[in-house]
């Protein structure tokens, strides 16, 4: 089987500062990679580099997307070829209401074009699971939002969308336990109906309880250290980032 994200010593700098120290990654269909580490080890920089941020100078390695090499294209051909980033603060669009902004998104990622009332039915449909208003379709996107409303939203743009590999940066960050079921919900959901892959950077292990991760990595000083299952964020919780715990052998190897 082909894996659907596929990263092969990658190293990236931030004015002239090496932050990604040579990652290694490689996540199949349908699996959930959590990924766990100290501030400032690299996660939410990984994220941003698959994305296609320019701030972010790739100066080794490859990342692939079902074999297609990614990291020479824009950000918006890497959107086509089906990743998605969930950011920690989505911004506001003032003027810009949901319901057209995501039927613009619809009709640029699915060749299938859906009639005005079938979209509207697949739209209500997702809004429904995430437990959203009918009424937000009218709204100017994110502007008025509370924190929550914000992180739904992207879940919503995440389903509408139907992306093959979505990154999710963070995306508990602030979320009481009903938000993160019902955003656990949604990306249950989308895997479930599309095959679609998750990377999730998290600090902490209460949203593995709802998104059930196949591997957990733990990155340190811009680079993959350990690799397990579900009880190495089990053990994040009882003993922290010590070295001691870190270097113990892992868990489970990844096939």
């Amino acid at each position: 089987m082909k894996n659907s994200l596929e990263i092969e010593n990658l190293r990236v700098t931030v004015d002239e500062k090496e932050i990604l120290t040579g990652v290694d990654l490689k996540i199949k269909p349908k699996e959930v990679h959590a990924l766990m580490g100290r501030n400032g080890s690299g996660k939410s920089t990984l994220a941003q580099t698959l994305m296609g941020n320019p701030i972010y100078k790739v100066v080794e390695g490859s990342a692939k997307i079902y074999g297609k090499e990614i990291l020479n294209l824009e950000p918006t051909e890497r959107a086509q070829l089906g990743l998605f980033l969930s950011f920690q603060y989505p911004s506001e669009i003032p003027g810009v209401r949901v319901y057209s902004y995501l039927r613009m998104l619809y009709n640029k990622s699915h060749e299938q074009k859906l009639s005005p009332k079938m979209f509207k039915e697949l739209l209500q449909e997702n809004m429904k699971l995430l437990e959203m208003d009918d009424s937000f379709a009218d709204r100017f996107l994110n502007e008025g939002f509370s924190g929550g409303e914000k992180k739904r939203m992207e879940m919503l743009q995440m389903m509408m969308l139907e992306p093959k590999v979505v990154i999710l940066d963070e995306v508990d960050s602030g979320l009481d336990i009903d938000a993160i079921k019902i955003v656990s919900k949604a990306v249950n959901n989308l895997m479930e109906r599309n095959g679609t892959s998750v990377l999730l950077i998290t600090h902490y292990s209460r949203i593995l309880n709802h998104i059930k991760p196949d591997f957990v990595h733990i990155m340190l000083d811009g680079k993959i250290i350990k690799t397990g299952g579900e009880e190495v964020a089990q053990n994040l919780e009882e003993y922290g980032y010590s070295q001691a715990e870190l270097v113990s052998p892992t868990v489970k190897d990844e096939e």
